[in-house]
């Protein structure tokens, strides 16, 4: 398999699962309902307008245009790594799932808001007929679910400012698109630093 065709069925299939899991979640669950898997494992729905891992940065339109501009440089940036013979395949594939995870997460803003109704902690959203949504075109809200409070403890009375308050470890709720990126920039980051050094020196 070239390199171009990995990247093309691995960015779908990152896609594919993404989607499908926030459909189900969005259809099936009200908002901030919580599914208890394990003590240190649920799948929580919230929705939010920001960035990954529910970070709320700036104006949700002008993040949304800013997600599509950045979205085709590293996509035409990925379409001319998988022409060269030189660069390895696993650098294709770190940058194709961060690819598809900003896709994932762009398709929410793109068309969440036209097919589904709004959500609430009440009733269940449901599709509704294109264009009659809860929001207009670029401001649909992101689905997230993962929720891994790997600790919950308290801090000691005698802490400063937060004695006596819960402490979460890793508290942020995320969806898989967020997974997909996170891991991709952590093996760029782990295995792929002569490649980022030379992308640095080219912007020189």
């Amino acid at each position: 398999m070239t390199k171009g065709r990995l990247a093309a069925v691995l960015i779908a299939a990152i896609l594919i699962i993404d989607q499908v899991i926030k459909i189900w979640v969005k259809t099936h669950m009200a908002l901030h309902e919580s599914i208890h898997v394990t003590d240190w494992f649920y799948i929580a729905f919230i929705e939010n307008n920001g960035m990954a891992y529910g970070m709320q940065i700036g104006s949700k339109l002008v993040l949304s245009l800013f997600r599509i501009a950045a979205i085709c440089v590293l996509a035409y940036y990925v379409w001319l790594q998988t022409r060269k013979e030189t660069v390895r395949t696993s650098y294709v594939v770190c940058l194709s799932m961060i690819l598809a995870g900003a896709l994932g997460n762009l398709i929410d803003c793109m068309f969440y808001g036209l097919v589904f109704d709004a959500s609430n902690s009440y009733t269940v959203a449901g599709l509704v007929p294109f264009g009659e949504g809860y929001s207009s075109f670029l401001m649909g809200k992101v689905v997230d679910m993962f929720y891994f409070p790997l600790i919950v403890t308290t801090y000691p009375n005698w802490f400063p400012v937060y004695g006596g308050e819960e402490f979460i470890f890793f508290s942020p709720v995320f969806n898989f698109a967020d997974s997909a990126i996170s891991v991709g920039v952590v093996l760029l980051i782990l295995f792929f630093r002569k490649e980022i050094s030379e992308l640095s020196l080219k912007r020189e």
